[in-house]
């Protein structure tokens, strides 16, 4: 079981993608590719001992995964 913050992979509100900290109000990271997006979750979630938390492009959410 993870004890880092949960990495959310999610839409930005003004293009592209983002990821975003569980509970953070701003992104760490913005990207141009959800691609992009998941490859940098992958190595913070890898340090926090974290999951990552990909979202649909509709902000609905995705099967929760473990690094």
């Amino acid at each position: 079981m993870a004890d880092g913050k949960d990495q959310h992979i999610m839409p930005h509100p003004d293009g592209g993608w983002q990821v975003k900290g569980e509970g953070n109000t701003k992104a760490t990271k913005r990207f141009k590719t959800k691609a992009e997006a998941v490859e940098y979750a992958k190595k913070v979630s890898k340090n926090q001992d974290a999951n990552i938390v990909p979202h649909k492009k509709d902000g609905k959410l995705q099967k929760k995964t473990n690094v």
